[in-house]
């Protein structure tokens, strides 16, 4: 079995696991990768505050998705205070390259509830492929209260993985939903495949 096959049978879905060379570049950039770590969890916040202001009228999903706020700001204030702890400076946010080619494979248009599951996909697959990099730095650098750390944090993410796919059946038909969640897992492996692997950032 190749480690791509055995990768992806522990993976939430993924259809194509990171390179290993990527830990290996990480740890030798992990400054980097903790300035770009913390930005993508205020991202994460933003992204959840967005859909609740858009979607006020939908209390299930404004009651699930506030604690999931305050959950991800969390996250952030422990990565600037790993980077505090190691006297690293929290630089400047970088292209989210990978991000940007999610936002493309969103479909335009539609009822708000398809708007609305366009958007909660794309946040359950971040979060999947976040859990799956954060597995992979948790069994794979040296530093050992990092290795605590990522462990911590992949086991939050897979939990808003799983959030964000059962509230995307919730507002829509669920059928429906695992078909295009299918779709977008085709796309964002494609995507991983043609990026170039760098280890200044965390997707």
């Amino acid at each position: 079995m190749t480690w791509e096959e055995s990768t992806r049978q522990k993976m939430l879905h993924l259809k194509l696991p990171t390179d290993p060379r990527w830990v290996e570049i990480a740890e030798m950039q992990i400054e980097d990768i903790l300035v770009d770590h913390a930005y993508c969890e205020q991202k994460a916040a933003s992204s959840c505050i967005s859909l609740i202001l858009r979607f006020n009228d939908l209390d299930e999903l404004v009651d699930t998705l506030t604690p999931i706020v305050a959950e991800e700001w969390g996250h952030f204030e422990r990565v600037l205070e790993q980077l505090r702890k190691r006297r690293m400076k929290f630089g400047f946010p970088r292209k989210d390259e990978y991000v940007t080619k999610l936002n493309e494979f969103v479909k335009k248009g539609g009822n708000r509830w398809q708007q609305l599951t366009e958007q909660l996909l794309m946040n359950a697959l971040i979060e999947a492929r976040s859990c799956e990099r954060f597995k992979l730095l948790s069994k794979n650098i040296r530093d050992e209260e990092l290795q605590k750390f990522y462990y911590e944090l992949m086991i939050s993410e897979a939990g808003h993985f799983v959030t964000f796919i059962e509230l995307a059946k919730k507002y829509q038909d669920p059928d429906k939903v695992n078909v295009r969640w299918r779709e977008w897992l085709v796309y964002e492996a494609e995507v991983l495949k043609n990026m170039e692997i760098r280890g200044d950032r965390m997707h």
